[in-house]
């Protein structure tokens, strides 16, 4: 079910603030355009059905990465496109997670801290996966950056999805440990990511005092390493669930005071095994750390790395997945087309553009003005 109260609720609540020197132009930016997204202040169209000629008024989608409401069509659009690259091996599902002491500096300089974490975490892997101890050969990863936790504070770590072995020099595939059970020691991967990570930092003009240093080295870095896919179709449904995932998601959102200008929304306590609770923000509290999570312009916050890269996709990947197809996989469930473009009444004709307008609304006898038009 759809949720009828929307982050987008909020922001409009509160767009005085939001226009405030709270925040930068680009977050000013970013949280109007999802405050306006599917109302009439960003204008729409009227479609027309090619097969049954039924007519349909939309308002335009702001088509913001941050936006709740935008994500549910990207997301299946992309799994869909990533189902012909899966390999019939296990996956892990790998965390890297990092330290609270960086979070001023995430907001300072978001591209360094962001992106040396995917650094990082890929040079990680790629050392444990060359080792000739372990693996001996080359790796894949897709590695998805989220900025949250469940109360919208700041917490960056990096999802990532690994098949369970390598590609040696030979081509030929070597699984994980204990039949692709095993990847790597999380005790080990910690202490390397932390030398790792550390070191790119002390490359970047960054002023981080030595003190924050002695207390990243003091603690002991989180990385969660677990085998969680056995068959593709597992893999599709974590991507489905983690790789345009934004802060926080409309159904989450249970209740807004316009009166006291409150939120509440719920949450996972994972100190609690998932338990689930709510939380009351002030809506101002709400929007302050729904911008934590508004990515610099550009930002790529999915990436593939090794053999699930694009330089490996066009020609190597086909041929290793011939390698490993001599066990019959479980084919992926099928999902129906995607309906962009096709008509919600009939779902079998195209949709066609047959007036636009702005945030006036349609213009007045907007029917009589399609029939005048020839081409309908």
């Amino acid at each position: 079910m759809r949720s009828h109260l929307k982050v987008a609720d909020v922001l409009e609540m509160e767009q005085d603030y939001i226009s405030s020197r709270a925040f930068t132009s680009w977050h000013r930016r970013t949280l109007h355009a999802i405050r306006k997204c599917r109302t009439p202040a960003m204008g729409g169209h009227i479609d027309k059905c090619d097969c049954c000629d039924k007519l349909h008024i939309s308002y335009n989608s702001c088509r913001n990465r941050h936006c709740p409401t935008c994500q549910g069509h990207k997301r299946e659009q992309w799994i869909q496109a990533r189902e012909s690259e899966l390999l019939n091996v296990p996956y892990f599902h790998v965390v890297f997670t990092l330290p609270s002491e960086l979070n001023a500096f995430a907001l300072s300089h978001p591209k360094i801290i962001y992106g040396s974490l995917f650094k990082a975490a890929w040079s990680t892997l790629r050392q444990f996966g060359e080792n000739p101890k372990h693996l001996g050969g080359q790796m894949g990863m897709i590695a998805i950056l989220h900025t949250w936790g469940q109360n919208l504070s700041l917490h960056p770590h990096l999802h990532c999805i690994v098949p369970g072995g390598a590609v040696k020099r030979s081509g030929k595939w070597k699984p994980a440990r204990n039949k692709g059970k095993y990847l790597f020691n999380v005790k080990s991967m910690g202490k390397v990511f932390r030398a790792k990570y550390s070191a790119l930092l002390r490359e970047q003009k960054i002023a981080i005092p030595q003190e924050i240093y002695d207390k990243l080295f003091a603690k002991n870095w989180v990385v969660y390493a677990k085998q969680q896919f056995h068959t593709p179709k597992y893999v599709v449904e974590y991507l489905g669930r983690y790789t345009h995932k934004i802060a926080i998601s409309n159904h989450r959102i249970k209740q807004i005071n316009n009166s006291q200008r409150r939120v509440t929304f719920q949450i996972k306590d994972y100190r609690k095994a998932g338990q689930k609770g709510q939380l009351i923000l002030d809506t101002r509290e709400f929007v302050r750390r729904f911008a934590l999570h508004v990515l610099p312009k550009g930002f790529t916050r999915i990436r593939h790395y090794g053999i699930l890269s694009s330089s490996w996709k066009k020609h190597k990947l086909p041929a290793l997945q011939n390698i490993l197809a001599g066990v019959p996989v479980k084919p992926v469930e099928k999902k129906p087309p995607l309906l962009l473009g096709k008509c919600p009444s009939c779902k079998k004709g195209k949709l066609v553009t047959a007036l636009t307008f702005d945030k006036r609304g349609p213009p007045d006898k907007w029917r009589k003005l399609l029939l005048s038009i020839n081409s309908f």
